[in-house]
């Protein structure tokens, strides 16, 4: 589990990881709707994390697990 900062610029979501200093951009998400947002996401750098889905509200910071690299 790890601690990520998500924050949305235009069309692109980043997901930044500070201790790792790791900044990705998502490319998809499992629920992506205003009032069911997050699951599984695939990072542009083909790792695969779980984040909680809820209300999407942007920029925050979630506690995310990785699922595969």
């Amino acid at each position: 589990m790890a601690t990520v900062m998500l924050r949305e610029e235009g069309d692109q979501i980043y997901f930044y990881i500070a201790k790792k200093d790791m900044e990705e951009t998502i490319k998809t998400i499992e629920f992506n709707t205003p009032q069911k947002w997050g699951g599984e996401v695939l990072l542009s750098n083909d790792q695969t994390w779980w984040i909680e889905p809820g209300v999407k509200k942007l920029p925050k910071e979630a506690v995310c697990k990785k699922l595969s690299d």
